[in-house]
Order: C-alpha cells, then structure tokens, then sequence
C-alpha cells in the first residue's frame, strides 16, 4: 500500500514550491479567518434569538440553504444580504475601515 503524504508535508511543498505567493496567501487566510468570524456571529445570534436557520431565512428572506453556507464560513455575502441577515438578528450591520497600527 503506497503511504499518502500527511497535511503538514503537502503545506511545506505547497510553500516552497515556485507558485506560492506569500502575499496571496496571507490575504486567503486573513479572508478565511473573517469568513468564520462572520458564521460564528450569525449562529451565535441566531441561537441567541432561539431561531432555527429555517426560521431566520425567512426572516432575512433567504433559503435555508444560504443560511447554512454563511453558518459555515461559506459564500461572500452581499452587503444586502447582510442587511437583512442583520434586521433578521435584531442587530446592526456596520461595516468600516480602521487604521493598522504602525509595528
């Protein structure tokens, strides 16, 4: 049986091959990491207001599914969508720039 290489060993050479851009990885991972800071918030919310994600679609009107894609981490939402997601939660969607500080 041929041994398959673990996820650390294809990270490695995915990094040092000729094709990896550390630029566009760090903007991929940082895209990642508000896409699940962004389902976390909409679930936790959600399960605040004891909706199920039928039940907030509805609300937001949106299908289901597209509830669970956004509860994953999955999709780019459009302002609109997350407009009426928000009025869904009771909350307000801000969005906003904010300086970086200077390291």
């Amino acid at each position: 049986m041929t041994e398959h290489p673990s996820m650390d060993d294809l990270r490695r050479e995915r990094m040092t091959g000729p094709d990896y851009d550390a630029r566009e990885y760090q903007a991929g991972r940082a895209e990642a990491i508000l896409a699940i800071q962004l389902a976390e918030s909409i679930r936790e919310r959600r399960l605040e207001l004891g909706l199920t994600q039928t039940q907030l679609a509805e609300r937001a009107g949106l299908r289901q599914p597209e509830v669970s894609r956004l509860e994953s981490g999955g999709g780019t939402p459009t302002i609109g969508m997350l407009e009426r997601l928000a009025h869904a939660l009771e909350v307000r969607f801000v969005a906003r720039f904010e300086k970086v500080d200077a390291a």
